[in-house]
């Protein structure tokens, strides 16, 4: 799809969490290591991927009400509620937040690792050329939103 009312992000998000996710499980099949064996990480892994999902579900609810999710059609309005106050990019932290959750839960270190290269080419190449896009479109609107709601937490 080439739309010219888009960020034109390098890839969908979720496409690009799934590519880590293989990258790291063919790594681990390689280079097998552990870093967080203990009922302990299970715990917060198994907390932060539940955190993922209340924020997955509620951003995801807030923002279908009022534009559209994928990134590659046009906006059609700021998303300033729900857990768009907190964050402009709730959606984005819920994969960053599962990505850790899961690397934790099942003792997966490449997951983590994983999120050192996915976490940069989230900022360049989705985050900031939906932030351009969104200031030519929305202009001062959008940047009084930027000014009030930090970009992660």
């Amino acid at each position: 799809m080439n739309n010219t009312d888009s960020p034109h992000v390098i890839a969908v998000p979720p496409v690009l969490f799934t590519g880590g996710f293989v990258a790291a499980l063919i790594m681990q099949w390689f280079v097998p290591f552990s870093l967080f064996p203990g009922i302990a990480w299970k715990i917060i892994g198994l907390v932060l991927a539940i955190v993922s999902g209340i924020l997955a579900l509620s951003a995801f609810l807030v923002m279908r009400r009022k534009t559209n999710i994928d990134v590659r059609k046009p906006t059609l309005a700021i998303v300033s509620d729900g857990p768009y106050r907190l964050t402009r990019n709730p959606l984005y932290l819920s994969l960053v937040l599962l990505s850790l959750g899961v690397g934790l839960f099942f003792d997966f270190p490449w997951m983590i690792i994983a999120l050192f290269v996915l976490v940069p080419i989230m900022h360049f190449g989705v985050i900031r050329r939906e932030e351009r896009y969104l200031e030519e479109k929305f202009g001062d609107m959008y940047l009084m939103y930027k000014m009030n709601v930090r970009r992660w937490i």
